[in-house]
């Protein structure tokens, strides 16, 4: 059976965790059945050995990748090692550790906060995006972004909001700024939770869009064909 390692960067308010679950659960339900998944606490200093697993997936966290946290160190030495050892999913924070320790650059960005369901031009077609598509739209939710491309990687996915929405290194990693994992119950639940933080203006249209069609099944599919069919 295919082993995932789900590195469990940080979690959703304790409330919203009852109701919808924990990240790992969302990452499960995306992918489906199939998988044996073992969960890696990173800010408790647990970390896979990434021969042991056929793909790695980096979650959200509440935390910055520029701060100065051990774990987070940590993090970006650990995904420097791995590339090459494992297949290596980033989603969000994930995205952005992945971007940062590879050689780019992550920051708070002027453009605000990037919620609600957001559509992201497909701009490199990779292998494993089957069924195709021009564009997909999935859930977002975040104030930081990759700002400086890393050296060697493809952008994959972009934005007028999110120009680096989406990196491929080789055949062996990828990144998403957006959340395919939140399901729009639980994005909405989180964003309304954060209206004094974001906005009103800004909360009112994130929970508008988030009831209009998603590419969550589309994306998550194109990330169990990178898993199934990557390299070994």
């Amino acid at each position: 059976m295919t082993r995932i390692a789900i590195l469990e960067t940080g979690a959703p308010p304790p409330a919203l965790a009852e109701r919808h679950g924990d990240y790992p659960a969302m990452f499960r339900a995306l992918l489906g059945e199939g998988y044996e998944v073992e969960v890696f606490r990173s800010q408790a200093a647990e970390w896979p050995d990434p021969e042991a697993f056929d793909a790695a997936i980096i979650t959200g966290s509440a935390a910055g990748v520029y701060e100065d946290q051990a774990w987070i160190a940590d993090l970006l030495d650990w995904i420097r090692a791995a590339k090459g050892r494992t297949g290596l999913i980033g989603v969000c924070f994930g995205h952005q550790a992945m971007a940062q320790a590879l050689g780019g650059r992550v920051e708070k960005s002027e453009r605000g906060w990037g919620v609600g369901l957001h559509r992201y031009e497909v701009t490199s077609a990779e292998p494993w995006m089957t069924p195709a598509a021009a564009t997909v739209a999935i859930p977002a939710s975040h104030q930081d972004q990759v700002v400086e491309q890393p050296p060697g990687a493809r952008v994959i996915l972009g934005s007028a909001f999110t120009p680096f929405a989406g990196l491929a290194w080789d055949d062996d990693a990828i990144s998403l700024q957006g959340h395919p994992e939140f399901t729009p119950a639980y994005a909405a639940d989180l964003t309304g939770g954060r209206r004094d933080r974001i906005g009103t203006a800004v909360t009112d249209e994130a929970l508008d869009s988030l009831g209009r069609p998603n590419d969550r099944e589309r994306v998550g599919e194109w990330l169990r064909r990178f898993i199934e069919t990557r390299p070994r």
